[in-house]
């Protein structure tokens, strides 16, 4: 009967005690008292890695964005044969800016680079639509009655060893991506977070990002909603290796930054960072 009580809960143990004489056993007493300490202390221990999640009464991709009129990004990543990379370069620059130019269609070509380091022979592309989902299926409409867009995608398909693409919204703390003057490098890092912690993610960088504008190096800051999901890219500009360098490094000296990355880092299942140099054509350089 002893091994019994061992199951008990301690509301269990202190309503029996009250209705038994357990004197006769002060070393049932002690082991459950310290069975019930040993319960307290491995709650508090899991609790330091046990993320509690509170319930939302909305989707994040609402209360993450500026408004529900947000732009639609679309992101594209191109591995290129190797032996073709120039070559595609320059189809891309002889079709992209036609696109991007034309009233038209209603979308802007926000960058496009080649990946400097990080996946090598690699293309990324970015598209704003603007007035989401609706102007993305007039734009992909369009492109399909255009002959010359068409012949561009019929030669691209020989240059490619694989693509993909997802299509992202903006967080509403970063300034939307504008066309800047260079030569600069840009700096694409992608994190894979853990399922349900988007908001939490999205309320650290909220603070965060004003220690990350003394050098006008934050570009734009999205978040995925069709393709690898739960996924954040943050888009930076530097002058050089050196300047980023020194940028990165500078933000250590402000008050709070550490704390951002303390609390953020337990939300990342996964992260790389790509260093890329824009396109002749990119309206990013």
């Amino acid at each position: 009967c002893v091994l019994d009580f061992i199951h008990l809960s301690a509301t269990g143990v202190a309503e029996i005690a009250k209705s038994t004489n357990l004197k006769g056993y002060p070393h049932l007493c002690v082991g459950l008292s310290a069975s019930n300490h040993r319960s307290r202390e491995d709650s508090w221990f899991k609790s330091l890695f046990v993320r509690k999640v509170d319930p939302r009464k909305d989707a994040h991709s609402h209360l993450l964005t500026k408004n529900e009129e947000s732009n639609l990004y679309k992101i594209q990543f191109h591995n290129v044969k190797p032996e073709c990379l120039d070559a595609y370069n320059q189809l891309c620059e002889e079709t992209l800016p036609s696109i991007h130019n034309d009233k038209y269609y209603p979308c802007e070509l926000v960058g496009t680079w080649n990946t400097w380091y990080g996946e090598q022979d690699q293309a990324v592309h970015m598209w704003r639509y603007r007035g989401g989902y609706p102007a993305l299926t007039e734009v992909m409409s369009k492109l399909r009655q255009n002959k010359e867009f068409m012949k561009y995608r019929e030669e691209r398909g020989k240059m490619l060893l694989s693509r993909r693409n997802q299509l992202l919204l903006e967080f509403s703390f970063w300034n939307e991506p504008i066309p800047r003057k260079g030569p600069n490098i840009y700096e694409l890092r992608s994190y894979q977070l853990r399922p349900g912690t988007m908001i939490e993610w999205g309320n650290y960088w909220a603070r965060a990002i004003g220690y990350r504008q003394h050098n006008s190096e934050a570009v734009g800051g999205f978040f995925s909603q069709i393709g690898n999901l739960y996924m954040v890219h943050h888009l930076w500009a530097y002058k050089d290796l050196e300047a980023r360098e020194a940028t990165r490094n500078a933000a250590w000296q402000h008050e709070g930054w550490d704390e951002v990355v303390y609390y953020t880092v337990p939300l990342i299942q996964h992260m790389d960072s790509r260093i890329m140099i824009p396109m002749k054509a990119s309206p990013l350089q």
